[in-house]
């Protein structure tokens, strides 16, 4: 039988992979911004970030990136967006369908998988599998966050006891969705409101995300449906311009925060 492949031992590959994950752990506990969430907020945010040379780590509690920007609604794959949103979709190079003047849909796979690609081709690190647990503050400011493995969470209380590890950063981006769990974390130690989310409408729901997207709490930043959930604002349902402009804000904002206040410890 003729020999395809190069001669590579066992062990090599898993001294690589291993390598490269210690790599991302130590040049990361100490970055600039760290996102949580990579779903279409936190991978626009991180893209935009990371364009600016800004040391940016996302973690994800799911071992797949994207969150729901691979689908549409109702388990059927087309995604749209509402114009402005479609010039990210340019910038991507997102082939997409013109439905009607303003309104733009194309194969939810196709939009994910560029913006995923965008990310990491802008320098952007990721942990998966990777769940929040908690916050770093320091002198009342959000200044890291405390994660442990997705699957410790899983397993029955009395048969682990693993303690969680902690990444510091100068500002933390909450991209979490409906979960939006930096928030509600602030939210249980009475620093801040939190409200849930409203019924649907769009027109309302998508223009409030982004002009909302900002500061909650010093060091925190709210993006994408974290918004949404924080400030009882409207859902939006199956579209997804806000959330890509909502993600491009939060970066805006923390380069704003950055350029202002350079010595922010973490």
């Amino acid at each position: 039988m003729p020999k395809i492949f190069s001669d590579v031992s066992e062990k090599e590959i898993t001294r690589s992979i291993a390598g490269m994950f210690i790599e991302t752990m130590n040049e990361y506990a100490d970055s600039e911004v760290i996102i949580i969430g990579a779903g279409p907020a936190g991978l626009s945010a991180g893209r935009e970030l990371g364009k600016l040379g800004i040391r940016t780590l996302i973690i994800e509690q799911n071992n797949y990136l994207g969150g729901g920007y691979w689908v549409g609604g109702y388990m059927m794959n087309p995604v749209t967006v509402r114009s402005p949103a479609e010039k990210i979709w340019d910038e991507l190079g997102v082939p997409y369908r013109t439905i009607r003047k303003g309104l733009y849909a194309t194969w939810g796979p196709n939009a994910c998988s560029k913006l995923i690609a965008s990310a990491c081709d802008a320098g952007v690190r990721f942990l998966q599998l990777t769940k929040f647990d908690d916050l770093v503050i320091k002198n009342k400011r959000v200044g890291g966050v405390v994660v442990n493995w997705m699957p410790v969470s899983a397993l029955p209380r009395n048969i682990t006891c693993v303690d969680p590890i902690a990444f510091e950063s100068k500002i933390v981006i909450d991209a979490s969705g409906h979960d939006s769990v930096a928030v509600k974390r602030l939210m249980e130690r009475g620093y801040v409101k939190w409200r849930g989310m409203d019924p649907m409408s769009v027109d309302i729901s998508e223009d409030a995300v982004v002009n909302y997207t900002g500061e909650v709490f010093p060091g925190l930043i709210a993006t994408g449906m974290s918004v949404t959930e924080t400030y009882g604002l409207p859902r939006m349902g199956p579209t997804f311009g806000s959330m890509l402009l909502s993600g491009k804000k939060a970066a805006e904002v923390v380069a704003s925060k950055l350029k202002e206040s350079p010595e922010i410890p973490n």
